[in-house]
């Protein structure tokens, strides 16, 4: 039987994970790497909403995302739109029609959902955006069962270009992307 695991990313920790390590995440390759990893089915990307940022919405969906948003508001000059309570409960809502859950993020807030899943069997991985920098909450649970996007920098950096085997660390941004790649 096929597994039918479902991917529930924290898209701004990832995000903001990935990018203060110095690269840019390549969403498109995450994606895959999550099918074929891990057998996602479904890949819930949890986001707060600006207008502005309509093309990339677009995109992500182009790629197969399924995009959970929250609201945002603006507060002295800074946008929030915090996703925590919306992943938690779409995990919840779908736990009936997923064999395993893949959480993305380094974020304590959810270490009760990992501990829940994990203990009842629900949890295929926790995968931190950064090993170096991340909840000392979930060193208590998911054994096993923790990687890291860090060391996958390799296979899911985005580098500007659609060939595979291209390094080109100081490429320019494919002009159908937004600015700087997927930029959440």
């Amino acid at each position: 039987m096929e597994n039918n695991n479902y991917a529930f990313i924290d898209s701004q920790n990832l995000n903001l994970a990935v990018r203060d390590q110095g690269w840019i995440l390549d969403f498109e390759k995450f994606k895959k790497y999550l099918e074929n990893k891990y057998s996602a089915t479904k890949c819930f990307l949890f986001i707060g909403f600006i207008d502005e940022n309509q093309s990339m919405y677009t995109a992500l969906q182009k790629m197969g995302y399924i995009i959970i948003f929250k609201p945002t508001l603006t507060r002295q000059g800074t946008v929030k739109g915090n996703c925590d309570a919306e992943l938690v409960l779409q995990t919840m809502i779908e736990i009936a029609n997923y064999d395993q859950a893949i959480i993305v993020t380094g974020d304590g807030d959810f270490y009760c959902l990992v501990d829940y899943l994990d203990t009842r069997s629900k949890l295929k991985v926790l995968l931190i955006p950064n090993k170096n920098l991340y909840s000392s909450l979930f060193k208590k649970v998911a054994n096993g069962k923790k990687w890291f996007v860090n060391d996958l920098r390799l296979k899911l950096e985005y580098t500007g270009s659609k060939s595979r085997g291209s390094r080109s660390r100081g490429s320019k941004p494919n002009e159908s992307r937004p600015k700087d790649g997927i930029s959440i």
